[in-house]
């Protein structure tokens, strides 16, 4: 039994909270802590169980290191936002304690998301005997897995992925996001980028589209994006030659969206306000639906997975791997909406994983360098099953 310390209070937050506490013989201790602990208290009223509840400021190592040594913790789980990645990072080093996250380093003051910084910790959590695994969400967390697992089970060769990220759902509000307003924002205006034969090629916003017809939500329209994943899914899939990132919008969101950018709503750049500094895109995200309060209105289904091209067996095969979650379960199960229980529930397995010694290592990790089969044997029953579809090799699926 282990004490687990999870850093953040959002809706993934209370997903992994949840969670953890269904499985006291693994986590016999759960700290929840964040910059505002009444949404720590909020969320453990929800449980069954006693946990305890704490407030840190991510931002500040020493204020970590702190709560660290006193909690004591077996593992840390940090689902708080992006920009705290290194100083979390740096505060596990420090006190010793393995580290997870489910998202890359995000510069707060730049649309940039990249591994670079976090990589730059492999020698000293080598030297210090430490274990980092880095984006074991779903996208990045699941997809990296499952492209792992084709690798060492279902390909001799891997040539092509494609990332396809689905969500069928509706909340009923005009324009809401799934998850934090100002990071969803920032992926999505943003260039797209994918990786073809060791170089990267860009696009222009939303410029690539294509169609898919998805099992348990019906055709959608794909959008090209750029997506962390891609950066390590490059280096780490040997023979690879193209991998892409796809994500579905709806046309009435995507219509608020180019309304917000034409006026200057999305830009992160300050502007000034009767003498305040205000940024265009935190202050939308201050009057948009918090994506933690979504679960109880939204309706449908997600489609997430990869599609993997490549030789096995000296023939050409093609399969499509991927999970299917009900909004409407998720809430009724931990108060969630999907979004946020798909990013939830692969953070907890990780961190079993890390646990007990089925992932080990000394360094920085992303979760497809790490063995793919204990994992995927246990995500099922953790609520996120999986199926592999055969395709036609010879046919494009993305119409």
């Amino acid at each position: 039994m282990s004490k687990v310390l999870i850093i953040g209070a959002g809706g993934v937050g209370g997903v992994v909270t949840h969670k953890c506490a269904q499985h006291p013989d693994i986590f016999s201790n759960i700290c929840l802590a964040s910059r505002n602990e009444a949404k720590c208290r909020a969320i453990a009223d929800q449980l069954p169980r006693a946990i305890e509840t704490a407030q840190v400021d991510a931002d500040d190592v020493e204020a970590l290191v702190a709560l660290i040594e006193s909690f004591r913790p077996d593992i840390l789980i940090h689902v708080a936002l992006p920009y705290q990645d290194l100083t979390i990072m740096a505060a596990c080093l420090r006190t010793g304690v393995p580290y997870l996250d489910t998202a890359n380093y995000e510069h707060p003051d730049e649309a940039k998301f990249e591994y670079k910084e976090q990589w730059a910790f492999q020698e000293r959590y080598r030297k210090a005997g430490n274990m980092a695994t880095l984006g074991c969400g779903f996208d990045p967390g699941m997809t990296n897995i499952y492209c792992a697992y084709a690798q060492k089970n279902l390909f001799d060769e891997i040539h092509t992925i494609d990332i396809l990220d689905a969500n069928g759902g509706d909340h009923g509000y005009p324009f809401a996001t799934n998850f934090n307003p100002e990071i969803n924002i920032r992926e999505i205006t943003a260039n797209g980028r994918y990786w073809e034969r060791g170089e990267w090629k860009e696009t222009a916003p939303l410029a690539e589209k294509r169609t898919f017809d998805f099992d348990g939500i019906g055709k959608k329209d794909l959008y090209l994006l750029y997506h962390e994943e891609l950066e390590s899914l490059s280096q780490n899939i040997k023979g690879l030659q193209r991998i892409r990132f796809w994500m579905t919008f709806s046309e009435k969101y995507l219509t608020h969206l180019r309304v917000l950018e034409n006026v200057g709503m999305t830009s992160i750049e300050p502007i000034s306000v009767n003498g305040c500094e205000v940024s265009p895109l935190q202050f939308l995200k201050s009057v948009l639906p918090d994506p933690g309060s979504l679960g109880p209105r939204t309706h449908g289904k997600t489609n997430i997975g990869v599609i993997v091209d490549g030789v096995k067996d000296g023939k050409r095969r093609k399969v499509h791997i991927y999970n299917i979650c009900d909004h409407q379960a998720c809430y009724r199960e931990v108060q969630s909406q999907a979004i946020s229980y798909t990013t939830g529930v692969p953070a907890v397995t990780g961190a079993m994983l890390m646990l007990e010694g089925l992932w080990r290592g000394e360094g920085v990790f992303n979760v497809e360098q790490l063995d793919p089969d204990p994992f995927m044997a246990r995500i099922g029953e953790m609520g996120l099953p999986w199926q592999v579809v055969e395709l036609d090799p010879e046919q494009d699926p993305l119409a």
